[in-house]
């Protein structure tokens, strides 16, 4: 057999994962180039520093700050800077130079990722990024490669590490949002400004990636509907856990049909959801991620492991780094992006889901048929009602951000006597916020106290 030349690797950004990368790269180069049939050469590593300290330490002699040079030197770009700028520019440089590029820049694919895999596409070059959506979890590979010829329905994912420990902790051990946050910073799983991952940005990032992969299609960032968790409360995860559930921060991608058209389009949402203790989702603790997917002739899979981490990370970016080798040996151009479908992305308010809406309600003669006659007027069917002594002081209130304005119709706490705990059917998400809305302008409602979607049953 021919062997083939050395592959020449340039990596560009040395942080938590960057330096793992290159650590492993130089540890088992022989062993991945006997997997590869090339020997993989790490030529330099471009970073804004080279006198910073490293998490791992690396020869010095492979430390550039010369980042555009050590492009043009290289047949594949790992590119693990983080960030929009200079990284999206260095991977265009990267492409149109004929190298193809490993990154896991969640936030560069959401915003420019078509731009980018035209680019790669024009040229012949391939964009790999199995590491940006779920961390160490095989996911980008399944969705694009192996579910190709299937009919992905849904997808529900746990993709923040973050915020899935956060709600862990809630519910097992019974923390605040703000005490299971701190937790969080002091362990390292949270950053010292958590806004990205407890306001959903990161995970709406991925969300758009993996609803691109899944139908076959354009999602923009900003067409995901997205709510973090801070209005999460301890009373609604210690409500959820009697109720038989526990509550996830969900990154939803479907199949939506618009039911005034009849047009079949998708949408991408990420909020807090309820989920069954039954559910496989419901079983993922602490920083772990999960993926859930909803397939029409493979049925339901789920993918599970570490979202985040390090050397976690890196097995996700080194597994791409030896696919790119392996079509560098076997020669052709890269695989182009399969975006033919060309679905449109739908308004939330389309999309077909449940709630479980817990009211406190005044002491006043045909309460319980004025409340269900607001669901009737909205089409909206009521599943269970579950009705209980309401507590002595008045439940703090859901956020107006999330649902609208919170009822107070009653003038004091002696005109609350229950707690209503409803849960519906399935019903558009238009009519079901029109719901709460008119719950809550209800004088027979005292407060709406808690409204929180039912998801994964």
């Amino acid at each position: 057999m021919i062997e083939y030349r050395n592959l020449k690797i340039a990596l560009l950004g040395a942080g938590s994962v960057g330096s793992r990368v290159a650590a492993l790269l130089l540890e088992h180069g022989d062993e991945l180039a006997s997997r590869v049939g090339a020997g993989l050469e790490l030529v330099g590593i471009a970073v804004r520093d080279v006198e910073a300290e490293r998490d791992v330490t690396l020869p010095k002699e492979l430390f550039t700050t010369d980042a555009e040079s050590l492009i043009l030197s290289a047949d594949i770009v790992i590119e693990l800077m983080g960030g929009i700028e200079p990284a999206r520019s260095y991977i265009l440089k990267s492409l149109n130079s004929g190298a193809d590029v490993v990154t896991g820049n969640k936030a560069l694919l959401a915003l420019h990722g078509t731009e980018l895999f035209e680019a790669a596409e024009q040229v012949g070059a391939q964009l790999f990024y199995e590491a940006a959506a779920g961390g160490a979890i095989p996911i980008i590979r399944p969705l694009r490669d192996s579910l190709a010829g299937d009919r992905v329905q849904r997808i529900l994912g746990i993709v923040n590490g973050t915020t899935n420990f956060i709600l862990d902790r809630m519910d097992v051990d019974g923390d605040t949002l703000e005490d299971a946050l701190a937790t969080a910073t002091a362990l390292g799983y949270a950053e010292a400004d958590p806004t990205a991952d407890i306001e959903g940005f990161d995970a709406a990032q991925k969300a758009a990636i993996l609803a691109r992969l899944a139908f076959h299609s354009a999602v923009p960032v900003e067409a995901v509907s997205r709510e973090g968790i801070t209005g999460v409360t301890a009373a609604q995860v210690e409500r959820a856990r009697r109720s038989g559930y526990v509550v996830k921060l969900l990154a939803i991608c479907e199949r939506v049909v618009d039911p005034v058209t009849g047009e079949e389009g998708i949408a991408a949402r990420v909020h807090p959801a309820l989920v069954s203790r039954l559910h496989p989702l419901a079983a993922v603790h602490g920083a772990k991620n999960a993926v859930f997917v909803e397939a029409e002739a493979a049925g339901d899979l789920m993918f599970y492991g570490a979202g985040a981490g390090g050397l976690e990370t890196a097995s996700a970016v080194l597994g791409d780094l030896v696919s790119a080798a392996r079509r560098h040996v076997a020669g052709g151009p890269g695989v182009a992006e399969s975006l033919t479908a060309h679905l449109p992305v739908l308004d939330i308010g389309k999309v077909q889901t449940r709630y479980q809406i817990t009211l406190e309600v005044v002491d006043a003669t045909g309460v319980l048929a004025t409340i269900a006659g607001i669901f009737s007027d909205h089409g909206v069917s009521v599943e269970t009602l579950e009705q209980s002594a309401a507590p002595a002081a008045r439940p703090e209130t859901v956020q107006p951000t999330a649902f609208g304005a919170a009822g107070h119709g009653a003038t004091g706490a002696d005109h609350i006597t229950a707690t209503l705990v409803i849960v519906t059917h399935r019903a558009s998400e238009k009519s079901l916020a029109a719901t709460v809305g008119s719950l809550a302008a209800n004088p027979a409602v005292s407060s709406v106290t808690s409204v929180m979607r039912v998801e994964g049953a």
